[in-house]
């Protein structure tokens, strides 16, 4: 029996540690799930490492216990348990029951009292003991047979006897003497004033115990010492008699009551799926069959026998990576074409058979170079599971089984037959929950065209000019070194420019410029903050102009040409469908969305975008202040309605309602400040940004606001409404059925919920904007196809359309464009459409329509 450890953990104590040393850790939802990580990975790791054959859990029940009884203020001066914790103690200890461990509470009796009666009774049963706990008060249980371990990150510390005495200088079972004289502010234990840790050692030192001390006082040579002894007599009595653990406490339970029973895996991964610990999730259970062993048989085929197996099938779900390397189901029978051929071409190339898959756009795109023209796409489950939550960080299939799946799921990606079972195992589950949040008609009009139109775009690709984007990153080079010799002189010494460190040494240091900003490292060196600090030194405006030239050569100007395809002539963006919580679409590899347009630079890097040859030019599309005619609609709010509706300048009109002039008499400064409003609004404007933006005081930003309100009075009514919506229901909506989860907007914290309120009000518009030109790509990819045209789109930037259009075609394909993109979408303004055309994306011309 010597060898028999019981393990107590002190729990309470690392929920609360747990709870302040990990931010920001929560579900999709909005449930905090920091203490629950922090304390399971705790017992995890205690578990792996000890392998205790026998453990306890114990947990303090509430704050009234019989030491509130003794001493009213005792702990009083703690806040109440937070609410974000309390959310997550039911979770903890849920977990803690579903890992078969014994958990151990008792009304009126704190957790260390737990641990100190079983230690008790453990050590007469001739266990030994291992304490959990940080505590310092624990350590007076430490003796023979009794360790208390002190998790850290650097290092767990074992105290033994031993330990103590080096730690503290005096045995364990004077730890509550040192806490009487001291006391202990964490639990408001008052001990004496005056009196630390190192006076209180060294008391206990000479005369052994707080009461011999105060029953030999009169040895106590120190006069001040001497006089607050004899005046806190009672008050050292109180405080160690509240330090003393009760290792009485009556609680009904055997030590074999502590052997853990084992997990109880359906329960954990129940848990584990609704916290979203997809990790621990597919820990569960290691005893699942290896992926390679199936529930489903799979034929091998040859390829003349495909039409015969799936004949009459209108379903076909698919997975893989290639044309070679594809299995195919009609849900039933699932067969891999062995040699594909001619017959696998038609069936993949036939629109009539549905096809169900995962990132189909990603399938059709690397098909299409094997000349195969994947056709048909009807549901992807990777659209899906981003429909239903856009707010998920990634839409791999083994995210969406995590989410829809009540069990564990063992996946490899490279695993073509498994995919192919998640797929038609999700794909029912998906579709019935698109029908009962009402999103199946944005999902199937719009998200999976989508993607088929993204598809076109990609594997099409955009033509760019090689040898000016050269040219150009050759002057680029010179403009540059020119520049790090001017940074040099203005400093006065040579460093790296790219190094945060030697860059704060440079200008906080060396130039004793002010500290604007810190971070954790030092005083920042971000660009707000050198966009500040230019104001008052010629340096950092330069590192700025560094920093941006530099950006900008290398994610566009010497990348741009590196990524043609050398057997297209090509170059291939991926757009991102499934990324944005507004559903805009971005593109990746390169992204052409952020090329800036303010600087010559940026501009240049346009021009580079050209026309596929002599006979074709560009033609740019480009919705005007879509968002402003969004938020028209959605207010009704009459002035911006009638604005619109009277082909005004909008940003004109606002200056002339909230300067109370005429139009004729606005000047630029207003029209500038009034744009700065309109915009802002949309995306929560305030008046601190506002005055920062304008460079203007806060009370004359927020007079410019509130002079917007009294001018446009139900554009406020419907960003209250939006608020008082996402409140109620925790999301919002698009015009089309969009939805965006919103778990942040009751949270206590003022500026996260400040943020969720701001996307509340510019979700709907913003992501209204985006249907709408989802929606014209849709109707003109169709109207191309349709009129078989050559014209192609290349390009979807925010609100801009770009097309590589033969010179025969402009004419009529600029109508049929325009058309589309102004009348997909009934609003209650008029939509407009600003046109372009060039040889190449940034020397345009407006284009005049002829009727």
């Amino acid at each position: 029996m010597k060898d028999k450890k019981i393990y107590l953990v002190d729990a309470t104590a690392f929920c609360y540690r747990a709870f302040y040393a990990l931010k920001d850790l929560k579900t999709s939802f909005g449930l905090p799930t920091n203490a629950i990580y922090g304390f399971v990975n705790m017992l995890n790791k205690l578990l792996s490492e000890h392998k205790p054959e026998y453990i306890g859990v114990c947990f303090d029940v509430s704050r009234d216990t019989f030491r509130q009884k003794k001493y009213a203020e005792y702990k009083m001066q703690r806040p109440p348990m937070p609410d974000g914790l309390a959310e997550q103690m039911g979770y903890i200890k849920e977990i803690i029951t579903a890992s078969g461990i014994k958990l151990i509470e008792k009304e009126g009796f704190e957790a260390d009292d737990i641990i100190a009666t079983i230690t008790k009774r453990a050590r007469q049963a001739g266990f030994c003991v291992v304490i959990i706990s940080s505590d310092k008060d624990m350590l007076q249980l430490v003796g023979e047979g009794v360790v208390v371990i002190s998790p850290h990150k650097d290092g767990d510390i074992v105290y033994d006897q031993d330990k103590v005495v080096e730690r503290f200088g005096v045995k364990p079972s004077s730890i509550i003497d040192i806490i009487s004289l001291m006391g202990d502010d964490v639990d408001n234990i008052p001990g004496v004033k005056g009196i630390g840790e190192k006076t209180a050692v060294s008391l206990v030192k000479v005369f052994g115990s707080a009461d011999e001390l105060i029953s030999r006082v009169d040895e106590v040579k120190q006069e001040k010492i001497r006089s607050s002894i004899i005046d806190n007599a009672e008050i050292i009595r109180l405080s160690r008699e509240l330090a003393l653990l009760d290792s009485n406490v009556d609680i009904d339970f055997s030590l074999q009551d502590l052997r853990p029973v084992g997990p109880d895996n359906n329960a954990l991964a129940r848990l584990y799926k609704h916290l979203e610990f997809k990790k621990w999730l597919k820990d569960l259970d290691k005893n699942e069959p290896a992926n390679n062993e199936h529930k489903q048989e799979v034929l091998a085929i040859p390829d003349s026998q495909l039409s015969s197996i799936i004949k009459g099938a209108n379903l076909l779900y698919l997975s893989g990576q290639s044309f070679d390397s594809l299995y195919l189901s009609t849900g039933k029978d699932f067969f891999k074409v062995n040699n594909p051929g001619q017959n696998l071409r038609i069936v993949l190339q036939d629109p009539s058979i549905l096809k169900i898959g995962h990132n189909l756009k990603r399938l059709k795109f690397v098909l299409a170079r094997e000349n195969v023209d994947l056709k048909g796409l009807y549901f992807d489950t990777m659209i899906a599971g981003y429909v239903l939550n856009p707010a998920k960080a990634n839409n791999l299939i083994s995210d969406i089984a995590f989410d829809y799946l009540d069990r564990p799921v063992k996946f490899n990606p490279d695993d073509g037959i498994s995919s192919l079972e998640l797929i038609i195992e999700l794909k029912e589950l998906l579709e019935d929950e698109l029908n009962k949040k009402s999103l199946i008609n944005l999902f199937k009009e719009i998200e999976m065209p989508m993607a088929e139109v993204l598809s076109e775009m990609e594997i099409g690709g955009i033509k760019i000019d090689s040898k000016l984007l050269n040219d150009i990153s050759k002057e680029l080079e010179k403009r540059l070194i020119a520049l790090v010799d001017d940074i040099y002189k203005l400093s006065g010494t040579q460093f790296n420019i790219n190094s945060p460190k030697q860059l704060r040494d440079v200008l906080f240091e060396r130039l004793k410029l002010p500290v604007v900003r810190r971070s954790k490292t030092g005083p920042s060196t971000d660009e707000g903050v050198l966009t500040t600090l230019a104001k008052k030194h010629e340096l950092p405006a330069l590192l700025l102009e560094y920093r941006q030239l530099t950006k900008l050569k290398n994610t566009y100007i010497d990348t741009l040409p590196n990524l043609v395809n050398k057997d297209t002539g090509m170059l291939h963006t991926s757009f991102n469908q499934t990324l944005t919580e507004t559903g805009r679409l971005s593109s990746s590899n390169p992204n052409l969305q952020n090329i800036p347009v303010k600087t010559e630079i940026g501009r240049q890097i346009r021009r580079a975008v050209i026309a596929f040859d002599k006979g074709s030019r560009l033609l740019s599309c480009d919705y005007s202040q879509i968002e402003l005619r969004v938020l028209a609609h959605l207010s009704k709010d009459e002035n911006l309605i009638s604005a619109f509706r009277n082909n005004k300048d909008i940003h004109k009109a606002t200056a002339s309602l909230i300067y109370s002039v005429e139009e004729p008499q606005v000047q630029d400064y207003m029209r500038e400040t009034a744009k700065r409003v309109n915009f802002g609004i949309i995306y929560g404007l305030t008046s601190f940004g506002l005055s920062r933006d304008l460079d203007i005081s806060q009370d004359e930003a927020q007079s410019f606001i509130d002079a917007y309100f009294i001018r446009f009075p139900k554009v406020k009514e419907y960003i209250n409404s939006q608020i008082d919506t996402a409140q109620k229901n925790g999301f919002v909506t698009t015009l089309l059925g969009r939805r965006r989860y919103l778990p942040d907007i009751s949270s206590k914290n003022q500026s996260i919920r400040q943020l969720a309120q701001r996307q509340a009000v510019n979700t709907p518009i913003q992501g209204s904007a985006s249907d709408l030109i989802k929606l014209a790509m849709i109707r003109i990819q169709k109207e191309i196809s349709a009129a078989r045209l050559k014209s192609k789109m290349i390009l979807q930037v925010h609100d801009e359309l770009i097309f590589n259009v033969p010179n025969g075609e402009m004419d009529v394909f600029s109508k049929m464009v325009k058309n589309a993109m102004e009348h997909v979408l009934v609003l209650d303004v008029p939509i407009t459409v600003d046109m372009k055309s060039g040889l190449n994306w940034l020397d345009m011309k407006e284009l005049k329509l002829n009727d």
